[in-house]
C-alpha cells in the first residue's frame, strides 16, 4: 500500500508540472503560490514561439557627392582629379526584428526598420536567409508587412492575442535580435497601458513593459504566457541607447489592422468621422468642471460628416468609446482605427456637464475634391515635386496635421530634383506663387508652366507660413 501511495505521489509530481500550463490558461491570473512555483521555466514557451521571430536586414544605396569644390579645376589640382565631384555610392544598412503571423510567410515589423529600403532580407531561426517583398508600410503606425520570397511553407507563426485583454502586471516575454548578437529573450511584466505621449507614431497607444528592449529589438515580439502576440516592440525610453526598463510595444489589435490591409488591397484605409479633437489641459478641465484632465474635446465638426450625423457638436467631451474610458484624442483615435470602416461606435459624452450618448458609424474619408495627382516637370522651383489636392481622404492617407481643409499638398519630392534643392518637403502646402493663390494642382501647373527669372513663393509648413524669393 505504501509503495502504491509513493508511486501515485511520484506520478502526480510528474504530471502536475506538465498540466500546469493548461491549468494556467483556464484559471484567472494570479501571483505565484509558492517559492517552488518560481522555479518554473519559460523554456517550453520560448521553444514554441521563437521559430516565428526573425531578423530583418534592410539596405539601400545612398549617393553622396564628394565636394562641390571638386568640380573646379583649380581645387582639383590640389586635391587630385579622381572624377571631380561625381557622386559616390555607399550601402546604408539597418537591422531589426520581425514576427511571422501567417503560414504563407507574412512578416510584421516596424516601418522604421525598412524605411526607404531598396532590398530587404529575412533570416529565419533555422539559419535560412530569404529575400522579402515589402507588401505594405505605414509610417503613421510605424508598422510594415513583408512577404517572404522563394520559399515554401508552412512557416511557424505567432497567433495574435486581443491586446485589450492585457492587464498591468501580466507576465510577458520580449523576443528579438538586440544589437545584432542573435535571437534573445527577456522577461518582464506589463508596466502600463494606453501610453499616448511617447511621440513615436501618429497613432500613439502603447503597451509599456520592463522586459529589456534594446536597439535591434524593433519589430520583435512581445508575447503573453500563452505564446500569443500582444505587441510589436517599437521604442524605448533611454538616455544611453540601452534598456533602462521602459520599453513600448504597438498593441496586437493595431497590428491586426495593418495585417488585414496587407492581405486585402495593400492599403490601410482609416475610418473618418469628420471631427477635430483637442487635448484637455488642466486649465480646460477646470473650466469644464472636471475633477481631472481626461477625454477628447470636440473642437470642430465637418458638415455632412458622420460626426455631424451622430449629433456631435463643438464643445462636446468624449469620455468613452463602447464603454472604454478615453483619456485623450490619441486614445480615441486608437479605438476608432481598431474598430474599422463600417463599424458603429457608442460614444459616451459630457455635454454641458451632463452625460449624453452618440452612436457614430465609421466611414471612409471622401476624396472631395479629386486628388488629381501630378508631378511637376516644367522649369520652376517645383520641378520634381508630386502634388495633390487636399481632401479628407488625402489628409487620412498622408497624416497631414495642418488646419487647412483645402489647398495643394506636396506629397513627394524626388531626390536630386530642383524641388529638393530648394528645400520643399512632403507635407508642405503651396499657398501662393508669384502673387497668385494656388487652390488646385492644375492652377499650380499653369502658374509654373512658363519659366521666370524671379519666383516669389508662400508655403505652409507645420502651421507656419514661409515666404521666400528665388532668383533675381
Amino acid at each position: 500500500m505504501r509503495i502504491r501511495v509513493m508511486m501515485a505521489l511520484a506520478l502526480a509530481g510528474w504530471l502536475l508540472p506538465s498540466l500546469a500550463p493548461l491549468a494556467a490558461r483556464a484559471a484567472e491570473p494570479s501571483v505565484p503560490p509558492s517559492e517552488a512555483a518560481l522555479r518554473y521555466s519559460f523554456a517550453p514557451l520560448v521553444k514554441r514561439v521563437s521559430p516565428a521571430v526573425v531578423n530583418v536586414y534592410a539596405s539601400r544605396v545612398v549617393k553622396q557627392r564628394v565636394s562641390p569644390f571638386m568640380d573646379d579645376p583649380f581645387f582639383r589640382q590640389f586635391f587630385g582629379g579622381g572624377g571631380g565631384g561625381a557622386p559616390r555610392t555607399r550601402i546604408q544598412q539597418s537591422l531589426g526584428s520581425g514576427v511571422i503571423i501567417d503560414k504563407a510567410g507574412i512578416v510584421v515589423t516596424n516601418y522604421h526598420v525598412i524605411a526607404n529600403a531598396d532590398e530587404v532580407k529575412v533570416a529565419l531561426s533555422d539559419k535560412r536567409e530569404l529575400a522579402a517583398d515589402i507588401v505594405l508600410k505605414d509610417e503613421r503606425m510605424d508598422l510594415a508587412v513583408l512577404r517572404l520570397k522563394d520559399a515554401t511553407g508552412p512557416f511557424p507563426i505567432v497567433e495574435l492575442a486581443d491586446s485589450d485583454s492585457v492587464a498591468v502586471g501580466d507576465l510577458v516575454l520580449a523576443i528579438g535580435d538586440p544589437f545584432g548578437v542573435g535571437q534573445t529573450v527577456t522577461s518582464g511584466i506589463v508596466s502600463a497601458l494606453a501610453r499616448t505621449q511617447v511621440g513615436a507614431t501618429d497613432y500613439q497607444f502603447y503597451i509599456q513593459t520592463d522586459a529589456a528592449i534594446n536597439p535591434g529589438n524593433s519589430g520583435g515580439a512581445l508575447v503573453d504566457m500563452n505564446g500569443r502576440l500582444v505587441g510589436i516592440n517599437t521604442a524605448i525610453y533611454s538616455r544611453s541607447g540601452g534598456s533602462i526598463g521602459i520599453g513600448f510595444a504597438i498593441p496586437s489589435n493595431m497590428v491586426r489592422v495593418i495585417a488585414k490591409a496587407a492581405l486585402s488591397d495593400g492599403k490601410v484605409h482609416l475610418p473618418w468621422i469628420g471631427a477635430e479633437f483637442q487635448q484637455v489641459t488642466p486649465d480646460l478641465a477646470d473650466g469644464l468642471g472636471l475633477d481631472r484632465p481626461h477625454g477628447a474635446l470636440v473642437a470642430g465638426v465637418t458638415e455632412g460628416s458622420p460626426a455631424e450625423k451622430a449629433g456631435l457638436t463643438a464643445g462636446d467631451l468624449v469620455v468613452s468609446a463602447d464603454g472604454i474610458d478615453i483619456d485623450d484624442p490619441n486614445g480615441l483615435n486608437y479605438r476608432l482605427v481598431t474598430k474599422g470602416i463600417g463599424a458603429s461606435v457608442e460614444l459616451g459624452l459630457l455635454r454641458g456637464g451632463k452625460p449624453a450618448n452618440a452612436t457614430i458609424v465609421l466611414a471612409a474619408a471622401p476624396e472631395i475634391p479629386p486628388r488629381d495627382e501630378m508631378m511637376l516637370k516644367s522649369e520652376s522651383p517645383f520641378q520634381g515635386a508630386t502634388v495633390v489636392n487636399l481632401s479628407p481622404a488625402v489628409i487620412a492617407d498622408t497624416g497631414y496635421k495642418g488646419r487647412r481643409s483645402k489647398g495643394v499638398l506636396i506629397e513627394k519630392v524626388d531626390d536630386g530634383s530642383i524641388a529638393a534643392s530648394v528645400g520643399f518637403q512632403a507635407g508642405d502646402i503651396v499657398v501662393e506663387v508669384n502673387g497668385q493663390a494656388v487652390d488646385a494642382t492644375r492652377t499650380l501647373a499653369s502658374v509654373t508652366a512658363t519659366p521666370a527669372d524671379l519666383w516669389r513663393l508662400t508655403i505652409e509648413r507645420d502651421g507656419r507660413l514661409i515666404r521666400s524669393t528665388i532668383g533675381g
